[in-house]
């Protein structure tokens, strides 16, 4: 039976967990040359409607260690819904393709897309959820701590798909998430309240950043302002200029509290230039896990 990757609780938790283990097997495999060939000569399919560095580039290289290649697609080949109906695009891509890749806006065009697809659908981000970056994330910190055991996560900023994805990673993996933002930028409310009804997890929103960040293990932040929202950026300045991420509340927390962004990063807006060089800021580290993560991922929906 066919299966997608749209967000996190695709997976159950040990699917998880087996996935976060296989990544960081493939990472080591892949320093000595050694690569699965799950894709045996396919193609992948991998449509942009947002500009991306890291997306495009982890992507492209995964399907090439895995044993294929991939074409990119951009909003002036496929206007979902718009030239042609996303059920015949999901029909037609389903007959050339092994797997489809999409990042774009709205998250119910890809859980149409993905309904209609005859070949796994992967959410490489949109406006709701960005699950691929949560899984090089945890890759990450599981790396660096050896285990997730009694995590605290501490999210600072926006209410995002960062934030949202963050929740539904604490729908499968336990841990204490800490959510540090204004009350004007609070996360998505039914994510929220599904993630804090869920059981595995517990969920805190602070609007005092310190409050926030005592006794964590993981610092995490994005920009304030995101893709399509640019012209908020006034706005969210003011809104969240307390939760800046500085050499002050990087000193709340624990003493080996781990420092993440999802970049791209502006420095000396939500991250100074002094946290994001120390050398517990593993920003480069999660940037390289895309690549490891999402052949995991890949493996996972291809192999079974």
């Amino acid at each position: 039976m066919k299966k997608d990757f749209l967000t996190i609780t695709d997976f159950t938790s040990d699917e998880v967990l087996d996935t976060l283990h296989l990544a960081i097997e493939m990472k080591e495999k892949a320093k000595r040359g050694e690569y699965r060939n799950v894709l045996k000569g396919g193609v992948g399919a991998l449509i942009f409607h947002k500009q991306s560095l890291r997306t495009r580039c982890s992507f492209e290289v995964g399907f090439q260690q895995l044993g294929g290649s991939s074409v990119y697609i951009t909003n002036q080949e496929i206007e979902l819904g718009k030239r042609e109906t996303i059920h015949d695009v999901a029909k037609v891509m389903s007959r050339y393709f092994s797997v489809i890749c999409i990042r774009t806006y709205s998250h119910r065009d890809v859980e149409e897309l993905a309904y209609h697809s005859e070949v796994p659908v992967v959410n490489m981000l949109t406006d709701l959820l960005h699950p691929c970056q949560l899984m090089a994330d945890m890759q990450t910190i599981l790396e660096k701590r050896g285990n997730l055991d009694n995590l605290k996560v501490t999210y600072l900023g926006d209410g995002n798909n960062m934030t949202n994805s963050w929740m539904r990673m604490a729908q499968r993996i336990p841990m204490h998430l800490s959510i540090g933002t204004s009350p004007d930028t609070l996360p998505d409310a039914d994510i929220l309240k599904e993630t804090q009804s869920c059981g595995i997890s517990t969920v805190s929103v602070h609007h005092d950043v310190m409050d926030a960040v005592r006794d964590s293990d993981v610092i995490y932040t994005d920009v304030w302002a995101s893709m399509g929202a640019k012209d908020q950026i006034d706005t969210k300045i003011e809104q969240l200029r307390q939760f800046q991420v500085n050499a002050d509340v990087v000193n709340g927390a624990k003493k080996d509290v781990l420092v993440m962004h999802c970049l791209p990063a502006e420095r000396g807006r939500e991250i100074t230039a002094e946290v994001m060089d120390m050398p517990n800021t593993v920003v480069f580290d999660e940037a390289e896990n895309r690549l490891h993560a999402q052949k995991a991922v890949l493996v996972k929906l291809l192999e079974g």
